[in-house]
């Protein structure tokens, strides 16, 4: 099912889901969205690239192992708990920092930080299994 009309639309939509996920993820916590699902939006979008180009195609384009993609999300993850041990409150409490930026408040917080690595565990690990599944046998570990 790999149409000329698939693979010409592939690379818009993939780059629609994308901003979408981001979308999502930035919108968590206070409305529907987040981490988890942000990054399933991301790696659906990942998966329809990988069908379409190839599995090569699609890792050269991420430019990064999707597996390392997921570890550094874990940092991340792992992060936000200990600023708030370092803070001397209890592990994954929410924090807050409000900055002022041309008259208008940005609120940055734990719970963002934890998002983003929420965010990139769901592609790296997902992505990763969506592109072995597509993979061929002996592309494994060709990066």
């Amino acid at each position: 099912m790999n149409t000329v009309i698939f693979r010409t639309a592939a690379p818009a939509l993939t780059a629609l889901m994308l901003v979408f996920s981001i979308f999502v993820l930035l919108r968590g916590h206070n409305e529907p969205g987040g981490g988890f699902i942000g990054g399933l939006i991301g790696a659906s979008g990942i998966a329809i690239y990988g069908i379409a180009a190839g599995v090569d195609a699609c890792r050269k384009a991420l430019r990064v192992h999707p597996i390392i993609l997921a570890g550094l999300g874990v940092v991340l993850a792992s992060i936000a708990g200990f600023i708030s041990l370092a803070a001397e409150v209890p592990f994954l409490t929410g924090l807050w920092w409000i900055f002022e930026f041309e008259g208008t408040e940005i609120a940055l917080s734990t719970p963002l930080i934890f998002d983003i690595g929420v965010y990139a565990v769901v592609v790296g690990a997902v992505g990763t299994i969506a592109l072995a599944l597509e993979g061929h046998e002996g592309e494994e570990g060709d990066d």
